[in-house]
């Protein structure tokens, strides 16, 4: 496999409907033991991470070691199908799908281990599906099946049937955590799921989303082109689209502020139970993350190092050579 481009696969995921495909993109060793798993934000998608899977194989392999990078296409996005109840667009589901990767890749597998890189979204279905994931300190054989939790994680007969748990080394939490400001829950609201939203260049559709997503950054003009391109679809009448279902918007705008303060309260319970070394890389702007929240998160639970990243808001694209560089030490130094 070339270290430039990454390998697509797919896994089939069982539903309350028919069953949907969830893709996923993998780079470097497919045989590593080491396995890096990247989940991107709510109206991203796996190659959100090209430049960083990219950067950590190729420092992997300069220092003779194996190392896979997984990106995986949350369902309702990118090379994933779409769900037929748009309900079912919600953490749970998210939980369970990534559950059921981790749980095939570490199958047969006894050496295998998993670091969790989750931007925004991907760091909430990292919380939810923790409860399932065995900390790396523990021994495969003693982690037993997955039992369900009585504080709102994810249940699924097909994740619980699957023994010994996967096994978690490392979480890096890119500018989120359990603690969410409304008013940036607001923001996204304005512009997700937007009907009739086109383009007639790629070009077009990068300066919109540049114009929705002011605070990813730093990246210069190609770095955020190169973002984008996998963002758009192209239609039958050549115009370009958002890449994913409109219909993820429905549960995102059924929540209240009740509700929300009810998850905060689960998620932190749930961030209080993780026992890996963690790292918060926090925009220095962010509006979804607040500097107070991500101190919270360095004096309880995991004891979280923090990172400052200057020049973000919501979120930092992990492109640039100061966030890499972060990345790498916290997931390659031993």
């Amino acid at each position: 496999m070339s270290i430039l481009q990454p390998r697509l696969a797919y896994l089939n995921c069982p539903d309350a409907q028919r069953g949907h495909r969830m893709a996923w993109w993998q780079w470097g060793d497919e045989d590593a033991a080491h396995v890096v798993v990247c989940v991107h934000g709510l109206t991203r998608q796996g190659r959100d991470f090209d430049v960083l899977a990219r950067s950590l194989v190729s420092q992997a392999q300069a220092a003779g070691r194996s190392l896979a990078v997984v990106c995986p296409d949350i369902v309702g996005r990118g090379k994933s199908d779409w769900l037929p109840d748009p309900d079912a667009y919600q953490l749970p589901t998210y939980a369970v799908d990534l559950l059921q990767l981790l749980t095939q890749l570490a199958a047969g597998r006894p050496d295998r281990f998993f670091d969790w890189v989750g931007t925004s979204m991907g760091g909430l279905i990292a919380l939810a599906a923790s409860g399932y994931l065995a900390p790396m300190a523990a021994s495969p054989a003693s982690t037993g099946a997955l039992q369900s939790a009585p504080d709102g994680t994810p249940s699924d007969p097909a994740v619980q049937a699957a023994a010994p748990a996967p096994r978690l080394r490392r979480l890096l939490l890119n500018d989120v955590g359990p603690a969410i400001q409304w008013a940036a829950l607001q923001r996204i609201g304005s512009y997700l799921g937007v009907p009739g939203v086109q383009f007639q260049t790629p070009e077009e559709g990068a300066a919109y989303l540049h114009g929705v997503s002011p605070g990813f950054g730093p990246c210069t003009d190609e770095q955020w082109l190169a973002l984008s391109l996998p963002m758009l679809a192209q239609a039958e009448d050549t115009s370009w689209r958002l890449h994913y279902d409109p219909a993820i918007a429905q549960a995102f705008r059924d929540m209240t502020p009740a509700a929300g303060e009810q998850g905060e309260a689960l998620l932190w319970a749930l961030y209080d139970r993780i026992q890996v070394p963690t790292l918060v890389m926090r925009g220095e702007d962010s509006d979804l993350l607040s500097h107070d929240a991500a101190l919270q998160m360095t004096q309880r639970g995991p004891r979280a190092t923090l990172f400052t990243c200057k020049g973000a808001g919501h979120a930092p694209t992990l492109v640039s050579d100061d966030q890499l560089q972060v990345v790498s030490r916290f997931l390659l130094d031993d």
